[in-house]
C-alpha cells in the first residue's frame, strides 16, 4: 500500500513538473503538484508512524533502487510540510511573472530531486538526484536575475556545493566499491584510515551542502537572490536533505562511526551557530539575514548530533536517542519556521519594492495576515516558548548538559562549552528578530511604498498562516512527535527504555502549562495598560522636525555588540563630507561588517588557484613542437624512474 502511494505522488508531481509548459494546463499542473507532495508525504507520515517499510538499506546494487524507511519517512514529512505552502505561494507571487511556467516546471522538478534523493537506495539515483537538486535552483535563480552580480553569485553557489560535494561522491563510489551499503563490517576490513577517510569525506559533503561553517559562503549569497518561494524550499529543505545525508552517517551509514565525528560536529556546529547568528545581527538586508540564521539553527541540528555520538559512544544509550530526537526535531522545526519567514519576506518584497531593514516597518496594520504569521515565524526562531523553535531547543540543550556530566573528561569538556554557544545563540537570536520584528512590522512607515502596502494573494496568504499554524502546533505537542523520534535509534536498550523520558512531554517541559502562564501574564499587561491613563505629545529631536530618516536604524541595534565584537568583526567605517571654504554642506558615513571567512580563507585560496591556472594556462601555447616536447621529457623522466625502480 504504501510502494503505491509514494508511486502514485511521484506520478502527480512528474506530471505537474511537465504539463506547465502549457498555458493551458497551468492550473492542472499546479494542481498535480500539489497532489503529489501531499500523497508524497502522508507516505512518509505512514512510515514514520509505523507502517511497514518498503526497500531495503541503502545498497551498491542496481535494483531496488527506491525505498523508505522510518528516516526517511520523517524527511518525506518534512519536505511536503515545506512544499505545499511553497507551491501554493508560488501560484500566487508567480502570478504575472513572464517565467512563471518555467518557474512552475522547475519548482516541481526541484521537489522531484529532493523526493528521488530521500528514497534513494542506489549510488547511481542518489548522486544523480543530488546533481539535480544542485543545479535546479540555480536555474530558477537565473530565469528571475540576469545581472552581473546574480551570475557571480551563481557561479559562487555551483562552485562551492559541488567542489564540496565532490566529498559524497567520493564517500559513496568508494563504499559502493566494496559492497559496504549492503555489508557495513565490509568498510572496516580495509583499515582505520580507510574509514576515517571516507566518513571525512562525507562529512565535509553534506556539511558543505548544509550550509555548515567554514563551508557556507555559497549559502549567504544564493538565499537572497532567489524567489522567495525557492528560497523557502532551499533553506527549509534542500540544506535538510544534506542533514539527511549526516543522520545517515552518524546512525552508521559508512559502519560504526568514531568518536572523532562526535567532537567535529560539536565544534562545528557550535561555530556554525554562534557565527551565523552573530553576522546575521549585522546584516541590513532582510533574506540576507535570514540566510545566516539558517546556518545558524543548520549548527545546532549538528550540536544535536554531535551529543548522539558522543552519549552512544559511551554507552547512554537512552539519552542518545533523546539528543537524536532533538536533533530531528529541530530539523522539523526549522524547515517549517524558516520557511515562512522567506514566504513572509517574499510577500513584503512585492509589496513594497525592497527587503531594506532600514526602509520598512508598519507591515503588521497595513498586511495583518502575513504579518502575523511572520510574527509567529520570528518568535519561533528566536526560541520563545511555546512554540516549536522553544521545543527542540531546549531538548538539544538538555541533551548537551548530560553528555557534559555523564560522559568522561574527553566528552564533557566539548559539550559543556557547546553547551554554553548553544546558550549565548538563543539570547543572540532573541535580540536580532526584536531587531526584525521591530523594524519591520512595527513603528510607522519609513517610505511612502509601506503606507500604501496591502495584503497579499489569498494562496500566498493561506500558506504563511499554514506554516504558522503548524509552529504553533509543533511548539504546543512535541512530545507526539519526540516518543516516536526516539525509537528511530538504531540501538535497541534505547528502543526499550527512552519513550518514558519523551512521552507525554518534552522531556519534563510543561508546554501547555507555559502557554497557559504567558497567556495569563499578556492578558494582565492588557489589562493594567487599559487602566493607565495617558496623554500623546510631540517627540523633542533637538528643535527638528520629525522625520522618518531619524528613526532608529538596523545599526543602532547592534551597535553595543559589535563594539564588544570589534577585535572579531573588525567593521570597516567610511567618513566623508562636502564643504565650501569652512563650512560643511554635507557629511556621508558609511560601515560595513567584511565576511571574514571570506577576506582570509576563501579569496587567498581563490587568488592561488588563479594563479596556479595563469601558470598552467602558458603550456597551452598552440605549438605542436612544444606539446611534442613535452611529451618526449614526460616519457623520458618516467622511464628513468623506471629504469632507477623508483616506480616498481
Amino acid at each position: 500500500m504504501t510502494a503505491a502511494l509514494l508511486l502514485a505522488g511521484v506520478v502527480l508531481l512528474t506530471v505537474g513538473s511537465i504539463a506547465p509548459m502549457s498555458t493551458r494546463l497551468t492550473a492542472v499542473a499546479q494542481a498535480c503538484q500539489l497532489a503529489g507532495i501531499v500523497v508524497v508525504g502522508a507516505s512518509g507520515a505512514a512510515v514514520f508512524a509505523g507502517a511497514p517499510a518498503i526497500g531495503g538499506p541503502f545498497r551498491d546494487a542496481v535494483a531496488p533502487a527506491v525505498g523508505v524507511d522510518p528516516v526517511t519517512g520523517f524527511f518525506l514529512l518534512a519536505l511536503a510540510v515545506v512544499a505545499v505552502p511553497g507551491v501554493l505561494f508560488a501560484v500566487g507571487s508567480l502570478a504575472v511573472d513572464p517565467s512563471a511556467r518555467a518557474l512552475h516546471s522547475l519548482t516541481g522538478l526541484f521537489v522531484l530531486a529532493m523526493v528521488g534523493v530521500l528514497l534513494a537506495r542506489d549510488v547511481t539515483v542518489f548522486l544523480a538526484c543530488w546533481e539535480l537538486m544542485t543545479l535546479l535552483p540555480a536555474t530558477m535563480i537565473l530565469l528571475t536575475r540576469r545581472d552581473r552580480s546574480v551570475r557571480r553569485t551563481v557561479f559562487v553557489y555551483l562552485a562551492m556545493t559541488h567542489l564540496g560535494g565532490a566529498g559524497v561522491w567520493v564517500a559513496l563510489l568508494a563504499t559502493a566499491s566494496v559492497h559496504g551499503f549492503s555489508d557495513p563490517t565490509a568498510l572496516a576490513h580495509h583499515g582505520v584510515l580507510a574509514v576515517t577517510g571516507i566518513s571525512a569525506a562525507a562529512a565535509v559533503g553534506f556539511g558543505t551542502k548544509a550550509g555548515l561553517m567554514p563551508l557556507h559562503s555559497w549559502l549567504p549569497r544564493a538565499h537572497p537572490v532567489a524567489p522567495a518561494h525557492a528560497s523557502a524550499l532551499m533553506s527549509g529543505m534542500m540544506i535538510k536533505v544534506a542533514v539527511y545525508g549526516l543522520v545517515r552517517l552518524a546512525m552508521g551509514w559508512l559502519g560504526p562511526p568514531a568518536s572523532w565525528l562526535g567532537w567535529a560536529l560539536l565544534v562545528v556546529g557550535a561555530l556554525s551557530a554562534l557565527g551565523g547568528v552573530v553576522y546575521a545581527l549585522v546584516q541590513h538586508e532582510l533574506k540576507r539575514l535570514l540566510a545566516f540564521h539558517s546556518i545558524e539553527n543548520v549548527g545546532i541540528i549538528a550540536l544535536g548530533l554531535g551529543a548522539y555520538l558522543l552519549l552512544r559512544t559511551h554507552g547512554a544509550s537512552v539519552w542518545a536517542s533523546l539528543a537524536l530526537a532533538a536533533a530531528l526535531l529541530h530539523t522539523l522545526n526549522h524547515a517549517t519556521f524558516k520557511a515562512l519567514l522567506f514566504l513572509g519576506a517574499g510577500a513584503f518584497g512585492q509589496q513594497v519594492g525592497s527587503l531594506d531593514l532600514d526602509r520598512l516597518g508598519g507591515l503588521l496594520r497595513r498586511m495583518p495576515w502575513t504579518g502575523g504569521s511572520f510574527l509567529i515565524g520570528a518568535m519561533a526562531i528566536a526560541g520563545l516558548p511555546p512554540l516549536n523553535g522553544f521545543a527542540s531547543e531546549w531538548l538539544t540543550m538538555q541533551a548537551l548538559v548530560h553528555t557534559a556530566i555523564g560522559t568522561p573528561a574527553s566528552a564533557a569538556l566539548p559539550a559543556a562549552l557547546a553547551a554554553a554557544a548553544l546558550a549565548a545563540t538563543a539570547a543572540l537570536a532573541a535580540l536580532c528578530f526584536v531587531k526584525v520584528v521591530g523594524l519591520t512590522l512595527l513603528g510607522p512607515p519609513r517610505r511612502e511604498a509601506c503606507a500604501r502596502a496591502s495584503e497579499v494573494a489569498p494562496s500566498m496568504r493561506t500558506a504563511t498562516v499554514f506554516l504558522a499554524a503548524c509552529c504553533v502546533g509543533l511548539g504546543l505537542a512535541p512530545g507526539l512527535l519526540v516518543s516516536r523520534l526516539v525509537t528511530l535509534t538504531p540501538h535497541p536498550a534505547a528502543l526499550a527504555t527512552a519513550g518514558g523520558i519523551a512521552a507525554p512531554g518534552t522531556g519534563g517541559l510543561p508546554t501547555v502549562g507555559l502557554l497557559v502562564t504567558l497567556v495569563g501574564l499578556a492578558a494582565a499587561l492588557v489589562w493594567a495598560r487599559s487602566r493607565r491613563v495617558s496623554a500623546t505629545a510631540p517627540v523633542w529631536i533637538c528643535g527638528q522636525p520629525a522625520d522618518p530618516a531619524l528613526a532608529w536604524t538596523s545599526a543602532a541595534f547592534t551597535k553595543p555588540l559589535r563594539l564588544v565584537l570589534e577585535p572579531v568583526l573588525r567593521p570597516e567605517r567610511s567618513l566623508g563630507f562636502d564643504s565650501d571654504r569652512a563650512i560643511v554642506r554635507r557629511i556621508s558615513y558609511a560601515s560595513a561588517v567584511p565576511h571574514l571567512f571570506d577576506t582570509h580563507l576563501f579569496e587567498p585560496v581563490v587568488r592561488a588557484a588563479l594563479a596556479g591556472a595563469r601558470i598552467a594556462r602558458r603550456l597551452q601555447s598552440g605549438s605542436l613542437r612544444g606539446y611534442a616536447l613535452s611529451l618526449l621529457v614526460l616519457v623520458l623522466t618516467l622511464l628513468v624512474f623506471a629504469r632507477l625502480g623508483v616506480l616498481s
